[in-house]
Formats: structure tokens, C-alpha cells, sequence
């Protein structure tokens, strides 16, 4: 279960991989999945995302399955968008500045194995910030529909 649950969160961690075009309409990113900001909370609010996305970002470039994604990458830059989309999807009053996922990862040739395995990472870097599982199904089920448009291979 929690290998379905993790192809979902690749979707969400990948999204705004190389993001770089302002003003893209938040439904574009990922369905805002919270009547109220409890989720955005048991995230640990913006501090706990950026924390989250720290983490994420080193077991990204850790993997072999994932690094040569993001090594050459403009990394703060990605954390940045990883962020405000983890943040927009969990109703925390933010807003997704970035592009859409369909055109930041066009020319990247992302596999179903890579984004599978962006996923297993993104559920690592929740589990390291004890995230409840409640909340990492819940923000990888909002995320997991973006793989049509991140996987191109």
C-alpha cells in the first residue's frame, strides 16, 4: 500500500520540478484538499514544508534513480515551487508562482521508474519530518493525477 501511495507523491514532488513562469492558475498544480489549513498544520505549517523540502531534495540527489534529474537543476529554485504547490494543495494561503507540470517537464523524459522513485522519496523526507501517514496519503492522492503530464517516456 505504500508503494501506490508513493507513485501518488512522486506526482506532487515532481510537479513543479523545473518551474519558472509566474501566474499559472492553482488548479493547474493540484486541487487545494483542505476545508481548513489542518493539513497545512500537520505539515508543520511553511516552516515544516521548507524543512520537508530540504530533506527531499538531498534524498533526490542522493538516489541514483532521481539524481541526474536534479543535480544540474536549479535547485533553491525547485524547492521554492515544491513549496508553494505543497502548500497551495494543503490550504495554506499561498500561491503557485511557477509554471504549469505539463511545460516544466516536457523535455525532461521522465520514466513511470523515475517518477515512481521521486515518489519513494518524497514519502522518506515525510516519514523523516513525521508527517502522520493520514496526511502523506492525502497530499500524494492529490498530487498522483499529475503524472500524465510529468512522465513523458
Amino acid at each position: 500500500m505504500k508503494i501506490a501511495l508513493i507513485a501518488l507523491a512522486l506526482a506532487a514532488v515532481s510537479a513543479p520540478a523545473l518551474a519558472a513562469d509566474p501566474a499559472k492558475d492553482s488548479a493547474a498544480i493540484a486541487p487545494v484538499i483542505a476545508a481548513d489549513d489542518s493539513l497545512y498544520q500537520a505539515f508543520g505549517g511553511h516552516d515544516g514544508l521548507v524543512r520537508l523540502v530540504d530533506d527531499f531534495m538531498v534524498i533526490l540527489l542522493d538516489d541514483p534513480r532521481t539524481h541526474d534529474f536534479f543535480v544540474a537543476a536549479k535547485q533553491d529554485h525547485i524547492k521554492l515551487m515544491l513549496v508553494e504547490q505543497f502548500c497551495v494543495v494543503l490550504n495554506g494561503g499561498c500561491t503557485y508562482t511557477g509554471k504549469g507540470m505539463k511545460e516544466s517537464h516536457a523535455q525532461l523524459g521522465i520514466d513511470r521508474a523515475a517518477f515512481n522513485a521521486l515518489v519513494e522519496d518524497l514519502q522518506k523526507a515525510m516519514d523523516k519530518n513525521d508527517v502522520p501517514f493520514h496526511a502523506q496519503n492525502k497530499l500524494l492522492a492529490a498530487l498522483a493525477p499529475q503524472h500524465r503530464d510529468i512522465v513523458t517516456n
